[in-house]
């Protein structure tokens, strides 16, 4: 355990009641020095550091912190330790492998933020550290990218009208941020303010929820105040003091500053569809949820007739058609079944599983008819825990940190029926490793080509080896801090196509109040949901309205040609007026 002191110095005790005493921290990386003890420290103010065990490092005695220590962030798998001082300075420290056990090994890296931090905290899955300013502002930091500025948030703009600037959230309003928590997923993360207000955010930016009312919306929108009462109907009014996501990110628990009486909690639902699925209701499968919630995956079939759902363990599969569920027959296979990602495959289910006892990952083939070992096509491990999936006709895309692209082709030998038990192979096709890449992918999807035909596998057998070359020749990114990039063929980023490519990254501007869920290729429009807020004078919660919404590619894909072909006519003619000429320049007018 470390404790920070108010003294700005750090205290470590273990768990078997050995005291390292008190230490400070080299606030410079380019000293020598890391770790400095204090003197006439005692561990507990029984024993001395000598007789206690506490180290004692032949260290130079570096300057002393005149602020206290307010917050410790540890993320053990990175080997990162955040140290927040009083005065709003961030330090991010390495460790050793063996965490906290050997503090003489923690090294101050470097100062991160604007020096006004008030709180932080860390996505390991994502990599990412959001921290809350004195200005109301959240600043979010790539860790896997030397800690580069991602990207800032705020409610400078919320429901800004335009042509109307005066109508705009500032740190007057909402004050300095108070907290932040992710949730477990590292999917979206909630911001609380001192003076007002609590916001829920994805990690591409994305505005989720908030209860602070939309400036220029109707009056429906606007908080009321109940006659002789002095209650607002909008929640946090207050500000927030403290709040926590619950296991699994389905609920959101806040308490409100200055009120210790009641606990706020709020009610999420969560995406998990990987692709549309029609409106048609449906029967739980109580047995299965029961023993395996929460819902953790969805996946439709691409006519949307078939629903498959994984929670903890296992999966089941649901028939639009027939109204009936599948489900495994033998729980001990259920169980072994830890699913991270679905995926559809024609009538094949992709279930992406985690190996709990050697810590990997593997791709497993069902047929939709039977859910069975017995019944198992083929089974590909996978060198790491995949960031991004995606399927387009016979063909998969895995991706691994930090941009490593795979694609297999499947490759189903015999007839896919019940009675037959056909070969399926998975040879890899293209193997690409983007080691300058900015920013690690947070989706990828393959982008069709408009060809004829079906595909293979529909018909059960793959014997074209180039249909990978004609049919998915492009695919879509969304990198981890923001950039939405399109490989564009041999101008742009040939990231399918070998390791040769052109670095082109045009960034495409989006609504930031629209959630994606996901693209029309043949329309070419992105798809998502907007939400408002309206307050009711039956409650003082808002109420969520949320709105399709979709948004084209069309005008930024033409903008991109139009920026290239005026490069390439700017290129041609500079190549004519300046001539090479026996080793001398010539210009020519």
């Amino acid at each position: 355990m470390l404790l920070g002191l108010s003294d700005g110095s750090l205290y470590g005790i273990s768990w078997k009641g050995e005291f390292c005493g008190a230490f400070e921290l080299n606030h410079f990386p380019d000293d020598s020095s890391t770790v400095t003890p204090l003197q006439n420290s005692l561990s507990n103010g029984l024993a001395s550091a000598e007789t206690s065990g506490a180290f004692v490092p032949d260290l130079k005695v570096s300057r002393r912190c005149a602020t206290a220590i307010v917050q410790l962030e540890l993320c053990f798998p990175m080997r990162l330790l955040l140290v927040l001082y009083s005065d709003g300075k961030l330090m991010s420290c390495s460790i050793s492998k063996k965490g906290l056990k050997q503090p003489e090994f923690i090294k101050v890296e470097k100062e991160l933020g604007s020096g006004d931090a008030v709180c932080a905290s860390v996505a390991s899955e994502q990599q990412i550290l959001a921290v809350g300013t004195r200005r109301g502002i959240v600043e979010l930091y790539g860790l896997a990218e030397s800690a580069s500025l991602i990207r800032t948030l705020s409610l400078y703009d919320w429901g800004e009208i335009s042509g109307m600037p005066n109508l705009r959230y500032s740190m007057d309003d909402t004050g300095s941020v108070s907290c932040i928590a992710w949730t477990p997923d590292n999917s979206a993360f909630a911001v609380g303010w001192k003076s007002r207000g609590l916001t829920v955010w994805s990690v591409s930016g994305c505005r989720l929820m908030s209860t602070i009312r939309q400036i220029g919306l109707s009056s429906v929108s606007s908080p009321v105040v109940k006659p002789n009462q002095d209650c607002k109907y909008e929640p946090l009014m207050s500000g927030t003091s403290l709040v926590q996501w619950d296991e699994y990110g389905y609920k959101l628990y806040a308490i409100e500053e200055g009120s210790l009486e009641r606990i706020l909690a709020f009610s999420f639902g969560k995406f998990c569809l990987s692709r549309g699925v029609s409106g048609m209701t449906y029967v739980r499968q109580v047995s299965y949820i029961s023993q395996n919630w929460p819902v953790q995956h969805v996946a439709a079939s691409k006519d949307g007739m078939y629903l498959v759902v994984a929670g903890l363990h296992g999966l089941i599969l649901y028939d639009m058609r027939m109204k009936k569920w599948r489900v495994f027959g033998d729980i001990t296979q259920e169980q072994k079944i830890q699913c991270e990602g679905l995926l559809w495959l024609g009538k094949i289910i992709v279930v992406c599983n985690y190996i709990d006892s050697s810590n990997a990952y593997e791709l497993l083939f069902y047929p939709r008819y039977y859910l069975d070992q017995s019944s198992l096509l083929c089974r590909k491990p996978l060198l790491a825990k995949p960031m991004v999936m995606d399927v387009y006709q016979d063909y998969i895309l895995v991706t691994y940190r930090p941009f490593d692209v795979h694609i297999f082709h499947v490759k189903l030998f015999g007839e896919l029926t019940p009675s037959n038990t056909p070969d399926l192979q998975l040879p890899t096709v293209r193997e690409v490793s983007i080691m300058t890449a900015k920013s690690h992918p947070a989706a990828m999807r393959f982008i069709p080509d408009q060809v004829t035909g079906e595909s293979t596998l529909n018909n059960h057998v793959s014997t074209e080896e180039d249909l990978f070359d004609k049919e998915t020749a492009r695919c879509l990114i969304l990198r981890a801090n923001g950039s939405f990039m399109v490989d564009y063929g041999y101008r742009g980023m040939q990231i399918l196509a070998g390791s040769s490519f052109l670095q082109l990254d045009p960034e495409l501007e989006f609504d930031r109040e629209v959630y994606p869920l996901g693209l029309l290729p043949n329309a070419g429009v992105v798809v998502g949901v907007s939400q408002r807020l309206s307050f009711s004078a039956c409650t003082e919660f808002p109420c969520f309205e949320p709105t399709p919404q979709a948004q084209t590619l069309l005008h930024c894909l033409l903008r991109h040609l139009l920026q290239v072909s005026l490069v390439l006519l700017f290129s041609f003619s500079v190549y004519r007026r300046y001539v090479l000429s026996d080793g001398r320049l010539n210009i020519k007018v």
